[in-house]
């Protein structure tokens, strides 16, 4: 018998985004250590100076080559997703984790490690794509964004996990340039693979999609993890059938238009939410989160905080990227989508601002960079310094509860069933194309342009609040199916459904439907715009 407990499913398949934090903090952790620096070195050091590590370019590859690995892992994941199954993809992946993490620890020279980092991010991108899928198909309406943004509360953990366990091997060997021991890089990027085989063996006991099951006519299987899952093992439960309703309705619309590919996102009727998705997606990368997460040893050395002090003062901001995706968690079905991002964006605009005019007045330029590393172009002292530190941890304080766990939940809720896989494939591609490119630029920008480097992320957060404002719709507290309704709306814009400032939260509705109160829920139904998915809705039997 599978596990039919939403919350004990959920945690289990979003270790696969806690994948994904192990990757960031491991890397992120090593950029400041000497042992990393020197086995990797590529500068000119005299000797007994401290080593500068590899070029700045070069270390811009080496970060964006898991992001590049994880676009192609991206966009391969929708059609695997769709031939073996959500559940069987993330196994996949955790494979994929499992090799490429054997050669980053096995590493002779920068590119084995650029090599490992590349299948790393296949794993990366194919659960990244399909955990919030499968989460979505599985979920509760009134529950889902909760459940999905768990992925994102993963991803701060393995973050915060890793960066503890590389602080703590930090400390192996003598400090001294030539007695730095490889163990202290090489046992971290080998423990993140325990996590893989957790998930691995742990996904055998969770159910398949009950969606994806439908879609490849197994309707008794789809019926028992309905049942397993919102009925409490009661087949009649009044919103099993009402949901399993919904779904046969959808799949028979979707039956006459079988065979579908990557170009069917790109249909008239597709396009809108298809873009909404890959920027949700791409936003989510241009607040400079992930910059942040990479790099954010370079900016504490930048405040005065270097070597085990800077790893210190830089996993701070860890502990609150943690903390602060928990109200997410908790309120964001309550909440909604829309109002979240645009406070985000908001928040994470101001803080930017603020830390570009701290280093722009007060910033000395330290030429060759602080320790020879040239990303760390600038120094700030005194209450300018404490300022730069202060406004790092309130970017962070803002987005975990906002982007973060948002930009995984949105894009499941967009598509219809048939193109779901691909379209979150689609979109999750955008995540990581663009964390590729941010994450090459970053350390030549900090070296090059310097402080204005956070004012281009100032300004990103700032259009992507006009974005949402004006194009994207509520979904919140909807089924799947209804999402689809108003996307299709035939009253509202062509091609685009309901426009975005008419759509609201309705979660309240989910959560009587969910507990037996169908008759709020039907009142609700009727006043969904006719599309031919919802034509004739059969009233369940129960």
């Amino acid at each position: 018998m599978p596990i039919g407990n939403i919350y004990v499913i959920a945690a289990v398949s979003v270790v696969g985004g806690g994948l994904f934090g192990f990757d960031i903090s491991s890397l992120s952790a090593q950029l400041g250590e000497q042992a990393y620096k020197c086995y990797f070195n590529q500068g000119d050091n005299a000797p007994g100076e401290p080593c500068s590590g590899p070029r700045d370019t070069v270390q811009g590859g080496i970060t964006a080559a898991m992001a590049a690995g994880s676009w192609l892992g991206a966009i391969v994941s929708g059609p695997l997703s769709d031939r073996l199954g959500r559940k069987y993809a993330i196994m996949v992946g955790c494979i994929v984790w499992v090799i490429g993490s054997t050669i980053i620890c096995a590493s002779q020279n920068i590119g084995m490690l650029i090599a490992g980092r590349i299948i790393n991010g296949v794993c990366v991108g194919i659960e990244s794509a399909q955990v919030p899928v499968y989460i979505a198909e599985i979920s509760p309406p009134s529950k889902r964004g909760r459940f999905i943004g768990m992925q994102q509360w993963a991803i701060t953990w393995g973050i915060l996990i890793m960066y503890y366990i590389s602080y703590g091997c930090s400390f192996i060997g003598d400090e001294t340039p030539t007695g730095w021991k490889e163990a202290s890089w090489r046992v971290p990027w080998a423990l993140q693979m325990i996590p893989a085989i957790f998930l691995f063996f742990m996904m055998m006991l969770l159910p398949e999609s009950p969606r994806w099951l439908a879609r490849k006519d197994r309707w008794e299987d789809c019926r028992s993890v309905l049942a397993l899952v919102h009925g409490k093992g009661d087949p009649d439960h009044p919103f099993v059938a009402y949901e399993l309703q919904d779904i046969k309705d959808m799949c028979e619309f979707e039956r006459r238009h079988s065979n579908v590919t990557y170009l069917d996102l790109f249909k008239p009727g597709m396009i809108h939410r298809s873009f909404i998705a890959l920027f949700t997606q791409i936003w989510s990368q241009l607040t400079g989160m992930n910059v942040m997460m990479y790099y954010v040893t370079n900016v504490f050395s930048m405040a005065g905080y270097t070597g085990n002090a800077g790893l210190l003062a830089s996993s701070i901001q860890y502990v609150i990227n943690v903390v602060m995706t928990i109200p997410a968690l908790l309120w964001v079905d309550r909440w909604g989508r829309r109002p979240t991002l645009l406070v985000g964006s908001v928040l994470m605009a101001t803080w930017m601002f603020a830390n570009a005019g701290i280093l722009a007045v007060h910033g000395v330029i330290i030429p060759g960079g602080i320790d020879n590393v040239a990303a760390q172009s600038m120094k700030v002292t005194g209450a300018a310094a404490k300022g730069l530190i202060a406004c790092t941890y309130l970017f962070v304080a803002s987005f975990a509860p906002t982007w973060g766990p948002v930009s995984w939940i949105y894009p499941p809720e967009l598509f219809p069933l048939r193109l779901r896989g691909k379209g979150v494939a689609f979109s999750t591609s955008g995540n990581w194309a663009f964390n590729t490119a941010l994450g090459y630029f970053v350390p030549p920008a900090l070296a090059n342009i310097k402080w204005r480097t956070y004012i281009l992320f100032g300004v990103f957060n700032t259009i992507a609040f006009f974005h949402v404002l004006f194009v994207f719709p509520e979904t919140a507290g909807k089924t799947l199916e209804e999402t689809e309704a108003m996307f299709e709306d035939p009253n509202g814009i062509k091609y685009i459904g309901t426009p975005a400032w008419k759509t609201s939260v309705v979660t309240h509705l989910a959560n009587r439907a969910e507990h037996g109160d169908l008759e709020a829920k039907r009142h609700s139904d009727e006043k969904l715009p006719e599309t031919h998915e919802h034509e004739e809705k059969a009233t369940p039997a129960a």
